[in-house]
């Protein structure tokens, strides 16, 4: 039997197709780093004392609640329960703006900003779902699979691999054009989106900018394809459209001013083993207020760099970017540019809350707890240079 072209060029790392998903969840279930670690957050009391009985009903209830799941859409009709359950116990308004523009027949490059790791591409996810759209493949760094269980977890929530530990100009150079022609191929040949960052890793600081070097990536299939195509040409082909999604609270907040303290103080921090997936697992259970997902529009002007695609993403992230009590009192206690503030909007409820929250801010880290929320009001307005 021949291979189709992803199958057999992008194999590593595309996400799985529908017939692999009864193997992948039957491996899933017998998984005892898998269950214990699902027992820990569920069942912590009886994986302590018989951790053998916690994973043997972590794996029974698992196989229960994956019953007559055969397809990626099966489990993601599943996974829609539990998001409607976040958005209920963790948000107080989840709003969509900007999809209703976007033809609905057609597949786009979702590129926007990053804050949160697995929920920036969930709430893209939830947005298209309630829409009645065919949800997005969902780029993800290679550094966050660090156990063969969270590989396929991932690749079950068409997640595809975006490769960062490759070692060597000439491997990073194959694994970046690998990844080019498979996103490439997912928007024109499959007809089917992708949610990517606009650049490598979360916005730990609350700045939205775009990385060139991403472009140059998404442009390689088709130039290396066709030497006469402008960049412009390569653009519009991928249907490339920024997504700004803010959120009132972030639930990683106070981990990510340790981690700008550390990177400020000492000159680099130093993760510890699966911190990545406390982060995933804070952001789900955390509370993060209201929350505002806005799409922009295709780009499709004659780009001539890089650079300038970078900008008009970043033009567009920051016009769509919401900004609420919570950033608004930021800036008010940080003590930058007052003539910005707009306080019009803040009740007593939200400034309550917000104090509350800075509360139990350590005092060394409040100048970089604020300055997450200030940012983006300071970078909206050109305070902040690149």
């Amino acid at each position: 039997m021949t291979k189709t072209l992803d199958q057999d060029a992008f194999e590593s790392i595309r996400p799985y197709h529908d017939n692999e998903v009864a193997e992948v969840l039957a491996r899933l279930a017998h998984d005892s780093e898998f269950l214990d670690a699902i027992t820990r957050y569920r069942l912590p009391r009886l994986a302590n004392h018989a951790p053998w009985l916690a994973r043997r009903l972590a794996g029974f209830a698992l196989q229960r609640q994956m019953r007559g799941v055969t397809s990626v859409r099966d489990l993601q009709e599943r996974i829609s329960v539990y998001m409607r359950r976040m958005l209920a116990t963790s948000t107080d308004a989840f709003d969509v703006e900007g999809l209703d523009k976007l033809d609905p027949e057609r597949a786009y490059l979702f590129i926007g900003n990053h804050r949160d790791i697995a929920l920036d591409p969930a709430f893209v996810n939830y947005a298209l779902y309630q829409a009645g759209r065919n949800t997005v493949r969902i780029a993800i760094g290679d550094n966050l699979l660090q156990k063969p269980y969270v590989t396929d977890l991932m690749r079950l929530n068409k997640s595809f691999i975006v490769p960062r530990s490759a070692r060597g100009k000439r491997a990073m150079l194959a694994a970046y054009q690998a990844l080019s022609g498979y996103i490439r191929h997912s928007i024109i040949a499959d007809n089917h989106s992708i949610w990517m960052a606009q650049r490598e890793g979360r916005a730990k600081d609350g700045i939205d900018r775009a990385d060139p070097a991403i472009i140059k990536m998404l442009t390689m299939a088709r130039r290396q394809q066709d030497k006469s195509a402008s960049l412009g040409d390569a653009i519009r082909e991928l249907r490339m459209v920024p997504v700004s999604i803010s959120y009132e609270y972030d639930p990683c907040d106070l981990q990510k001013a340790r981690e700008l303290h550390a990177v400020h103080s000492e000159g680099r921090y130093e993760k510890v083993e699966f911190e990545d997936i406390r982060s995933i697992v804070a952001g789900i259970t955390g509370a993060k207020g209201r929350i505002q997902l806005t799409f922009g529009e295709p780009l499709d002007a004659d780009f001539e760099t890089p650079d300038q695609v970078a900008d008009e993403i970043d033009r567009q992230v920051l016009d769509g970017y919401h900004t609420f009590p919570s950033h608004q009192l930021a800036l008010e206690a940080s003590g930058q540019a007052p003539e910005l503030l707009d306080l019009s909007e803040v009740t007593d409820a939200d400034r309550a809350r917000f104090t509350a929250r800075l509360n139990e801010v350590p005092t060394h880290l409040r100048d970089w707890w604020l300055a997450q929320y200030a940012n983006p009001i300071l970078n909206r307005a050109g305070r902040i240079k690149g």
